[in-house]
């Protein structure tokens, strides 16, 4: 039997992604590549969780399930950009969002399959990476980047996604939602 990895992100769109996008290729140009280069700007929902192809449509009926019990409860959805934030070894943006939460743990609750091995990590700092493992010389111009191509107040949508990576660091979407 072969399982596969699969994870589950809130991703932006809009003007906020398309900043994002551009410091992840100028970041990259001007610094070189660090572990934040290897994924889509997100934030992640759930740790990494093995299984079969076969589960995936469980997983999606699971989560279209999760969303239906927040939006008939009339919960908002919104995800608050906080603040960016700087340490000597990550960068990104802090988020707030209670309600996602909440929906990553109806998701847990509904989801019950006995092929996965592994108890779901449902992720409670909810952020967004910009660089980490990165070379420490370039803190200073990582962080000045940062500043000066993403506006927190730029708009931004964002969108539950179900992810399948793939072992050469490719990912399948599987399945995306419109969540504000």
């Amino acid at each position: 039997m072969i399982n596969y990895q699969f994870i589950i992100y809130a991703c932006p769109v809009g003007e906020l992604n398309s900043q994002l996008e551009d410091y992840f290729h100028k970041s990259r140009q001007l610094y070189g590549e660090n572990t934040a280069h290897k994924y889509m700007p997100h934030c992640t929902l759930t740790g990494f969780f093995t299984d079969e192809l076969s589960a995936i449509p469980i997983y999606i009926e699971a989560l279209d399930k999760a969303l239906i019990e927040i939006k008939s409860n009339n919960l908002c959805l919104k995800i608050k950009i906080k603040q960016l934030t700087f340490n000597e070894n990550w960068h990104g943006l802090e988020l707030q969002a209670d309600v996602l939460k909440q929906l990553i743990a109806n998701f847990a609750r509904l989801e019950k399959l006995p092929t996965r091995q592994e108890k779901l990590r449902l992720k409670d700092w909810l952020h967004l990476s910009l660089a980490y493992d990165f070379n420490p010389e370039y803190n200073k111009n990582l962080q000045d980047l940062a500043t000066e191509i993403i506006d927190l107040q730029s708009s931004v949508s964002w969108e539950l996604r179900f992810y399948q990576k793939n072992p050469d660091w490719t990912w399948n979407c599987l399945k995306t939602w419109s969540i504000n």
